[in-house]
């Protein structure tokens, strides 16, 4: 059965989108510190799935196989999966002390003259390693606001370069649920999405480097306490190992078995039952994103067979004006992106929820896997990262005892992102590499 484009079978986006937006000003409001986490994305879209079976229904289309099948399909059991290895490893390499020692080897090898690059290349490569911008805020914040009163730099400056390079990470990195949000929905490889976005991350983070190291005032630099250089390896294996090429599973579950076996050798007190808690305290870390994607992907196919999906496209197309080129199609994507992570206040909700209706444009408009991922991803972490509302300032406000809203304008490297990420996409049109490119591997 053939089902006609239809603006109302978007209704339950909205709905969801209201919902969550809605509890988290009311919250905001009443002075909750995270108002925008009182009320869960998995609680909060329960409506909308009612709504969108109901509409399915006078579509008729079958509701529940609908929602099922979409709940189940393969990309969305994958990511989870993907998700739940993820969270192990962060998990586990934080208990046995890589996190300590990337931190400690960072600081230790600062010149005094580079405090604020230090400490952005320092939470970059955190966030690169462990994959949360959450988690590294929560390791490396307390350590930088130590440097910024002894050297007595402005906390603001300071937090705002950890924050940027802590989003470095959650934009870049193989084990990101972001990432590996935008590259199953996009069906993209992780690597030809790493080194699409390595191109204008880096130049992003060079700049960023440039202007903090022209607000640095010498200053001395005291390292946290020594921990083993060796604990940084699982890091660099999983790293080394998804470039190139192992598919993401296998990636993970060696780093995971690595990063114990580091634990045993050289941690104190490690072993096999430490292991098998850290593991399952790492999927318990990753529940709730786990069950927003297979909830979002039922809502997704209510949606679609619907016909929700096709009259958004058929309505982009036209606000494009009948523009089918790559530049048209990469900007509708990260408006799209941009403006779903400004109304969910989280970067893997908003890609979850704007995955499907991205590939669909990035299909029209004969854009790459890997290019709709890296922008998809790109530009759902630049507004995550200066929404004064978003988890990462509140976060890392609350520790340093400043406004959000002064952060929200320190945090330069997501602005500079954004401005580079824009000239990419308007540079003149470059040939498609490949017309197809494989979507088994994440």
């Amino acid at each position: 059965m053939t089902v006609r484009p239809n603006a109302t079978a978007l209704t339950p986006i909205l709905l969801f989108l209201a919902l969550f937006f809605g509890a988290g000003l009311y919250y905001t409001l009443q002075g909750e510190p995270m108002g925008f986490y009182q009320l869960r994305a998995p609680v909060a879209i329960l409506p909308a799935l009612a709504l969108a079976a109901w509409l399915a229904r006078r579509s008729g289309v079958a509701p529940m196989p609908t929602l099922l099948s979409g709940m189940g399909e393969n990309n969305v059991m994958l990511m989870c999966l993907i998700f739940l290895l993820a969270g192990a490893f962060a998990t586990v390499s934080r208990a046995i002390g890589a996190v300590d020692a990337v931190v400690a080897l960072g600081l230790g090898a600062l010149p005094a003259s580079l405090i604020l690059p230090g400490l952005f290349l320092v939470a970059a490569f955190v966030s690169l390693s462990i994959g949360t911008s959450m988690g590294t805020l929560a390791a490396v914040v307390p350590i930088a606001l130590g440097v910024a009163d002894a050297a007595g730099m402005d906390r603001v400056l300071v937090v705002g370069a950890v924050i940027g390079g802590a989003m470095f990470g959650d934009n870049l990195s193989i084990i990101s649920d972001t990432t590996i949000a935008a590259t199953r929905s996009q069906g993209a490889e992780m690597r030809d999405k790493f080194r699409e976005n390595f191109k204008i991350a880096v130049p992003a983070a060079l700049a960023t480097i440039a202007l903090l190291a022209a607000f640095t005032d010498a200053a001395p630099v005291q390292a946290p306490g020594a921990a083993s250089g060796w604990l940084v390896l699982p890091y660099l294996v999983v790293l080394a190992l998804a470039l190139a090429g192992l598919d993401v599973v296998l990636v993970l579950g060696i780093g995971l078995v690595a990063a114990g076996l580091f634990g045993f050798f050289l941690g104190s007190d490690y072993d096999l039952v430490a292991f098998a808690g850290d593991i399952y305290t790492g999927f318990e870390s990753m529940l709730e994103v786990t069950l927003v994607s297979i909830l979002v992907g039922g809502l997704a196919a209510l949606m679609k067979a619907a016909g929700g999906l096709d009259w958004l496209a058929q309505t982009i197309a036209r606000f494009a004006r009948g523009h089918t080129g790559r530049r048209s199609g990469e900007f509708s994507i990260a408006a799209l992106a941009a403006g779903t992570d400004a109304l969910s206040a989280n970067n893997t909700v908003a890609i979850l929820i704007s995955g499907s209706l991205a590939r669909d444009i990035a299909e029209r408009h004969d854009i790459a896997p890997r290019r709709s991922a890296s922008v998809l991803d790109i530009f759902a972490c630049v507004v995550q990262g200066v929404l004064p509302y978003g988890a990462q300032i509140l976060l890392a406000s609350s520790l340093a005892a400043v406004s959000p809203l002064a952060l929200a304008g320190s945090v330069y490297y997501c602005w500079l992102l954004a401005l580079v990420a824009i000239g990419f996409m308007l540079w003149p049109a470059r040939r498609r590499h490949a017309s197809v490119e494989p979507s088994g591997g994440a």
